[in-house]
């Protein structure tokens, strides 16, 4: 333990006092380790958060932000697949429109656009909610590659909002589970993502 090595444990028979102790030190090392993960995933997610957050900051042109997003994002939670959405303005009917993609492959019968309440990601903007998907359907979406593809483990689809007006939707999918660790930091990143967003539609405005 006093080396790094948090995976010991006491495990000989033991009796009384000593009992005892060795119950205590046993407690100590789990309390240890745990403390060490929460330490580390904090770590993580202000190391990434402040990653991105340079990485965003004095971008103008919003299809380059949306495939920089992804390209950067993707690896960093373990997805295998991603889009970005952008609300489209100017519309009677607000619609989200495909706007980068992330190894993408277009399918017969699914949009590249949507009207809000449409599909998970109308739904997440209608909402202003993340909807997370646990037990992918095989037929909702298949992550390819050049030897195969195959259906995911995880789906989140994340709104991007300031102050309160939908700008955008992420979609994430990944043969992994996404990790508490994962979902904080996306939930803290659309908050970023939502204000450089913001700032682009403002300059292009003038």
């Amino acid at each position: 333990v006093t080396k790094g090595d948090l995976t010991r444990s006491i495990m000989v028979e033991a009796e009384g006092e000593v009992a005892s102790l060795k119950d205590n030190i046993n407690k100590m090392i789990r309390n240890l380790k745990d403390t060490t993960l929460k330490n580390t995933e904090q770590d993580w997610l202000k190391t990434n958060l402040a990653k991105f957050t340079r990485m965003l900051q004095g971008q103008k042109d919003l299809l380059t932000v949306g495939k920089l997003i992804l390209s950067e994002l993707a690896p960093t939670v373990s997805a295998q697949h991603g889009v970005f959405y952008t609300m489209e303005e100017g519309t009677e009917e607000q619609r989200l429109r495909l706007l980068a993609s992330y190894a993408y492959r277009e399918r017969k019968n699914v949009n590249s656009e949507f009207r809000l309440g449409e599909g998970l990601v109308g739904q997440a903007a209608l909402e202003k909610e993340r909807i997370l998907l646990t037990h992918v359907p095989d037929d909702y979406i298949q992550v390819s590659s050049g030897l195969g593809e195959a259906a995911p483990e995880n789906i989140v689809v994340l709104p991007v909002t300031f102050e309160g007006e939908v700008k955008a939707v992420v979609e994430l999918a990944s043969f992994n589970r996404f990790s508490n660790t994962h979902l904080a930091f996306l939930e803290q990143l659309t908050e970023s993502i939502g204000i450089v967003l913001n700032t682009i539609e403002a300059n292009t405005r003038k």
